[in-house]
C-alpha cells in the first residue's frame, strides 16, 4: 500500500467516526424532542424507549469502536512506513509529508470515547424518564384538584 493511500485511509475511518457520533447526536435530540413534547405520562412507552435507544447506542458505540481500531491501525502502518521501499521521487514526497502530517494525527484514546458515549447514554435516559416523572407528577397534581361545581 502506498502512503498515500494510507493517509487516505485514515482520514476515511476519521469521517466514518464522525459519521457515527452525527448519527447518534441527532438520536439524542429526535428522542429527547418527542419524549419533550408528550403531554400525556406513558410508562410502557418511556421503558420501550429507553430499550430502543440502549440497543442503539450499543451497537453505535460498536460501530465507533470498529472504525477507531481501524484508525489506529492505518496509524501505525503510517507510522512503520518504509519510506525506502519507494522510487527516489516518491520518497522525499513521503518524507516531507511525514513531517507535515504525521505530528497532526492524534486520535483521542478509545476509553475516553468510550467512557463520554456511555455518559452521554446515561444523561439520556436520565432525562428521558425525568420528563416522564414530570408527567406523571403533573398528572397526580391534576387528578387531585377539586373540580369545579
Amino acid at each position: 500500500m502506498r502512503y498515500a493511500e494510507l493517509i487516505s485511509l485514515y482520514f476515511e475511518r476519521s469521517s466514518a467516526i464522525q459519521s457515527y457520533w452525527t448519527v447518534y447526536v441527532f438520536a439524542i435530540g429526535g428522542l429527547l424532542a418527542v419524549a419533550a413534547l408528550r403531554r400525556e405520562p406513558d410508562v410502557l412507552a418511556a421503558i420501550l424507549a429507553s430499550v430502543l435507544y440502549c440497543a442503539f447506542a450499543y451497537k453505535n458505540l460498536g460501530a465507533i469502536h470498529d472504525a477507531s481500531m481501524n484508525r489506529f491501525a492505518t496509524l501505525d502502518a503510517i507510522r512503520h512506513f518504509d519510506a525506502s521501499s519507494v522510487q527516489s521521487p516518491e520518497a522525499s514526497e513521503v518524507q516531507s509529508a511525514r513531517v507535515a502530517i504525521e505530528p497532526t494525527l492524534v486520535p483521542p484514546p478509545y476509553e475516553g470515547v468510550r467512557n463520554f458515549h456511555v455518559a452521554c447514554d446515561m444523561l439520556t435516559i436520565l432525562t428521558l424518564w425525568a420528563l416522564q416523572w414530570r408527567r406523571l407528577r403533573y398528572q397526580r397534581e391534576r387528578n387531585t384538584q377539586p373540580k369545579p361545581v
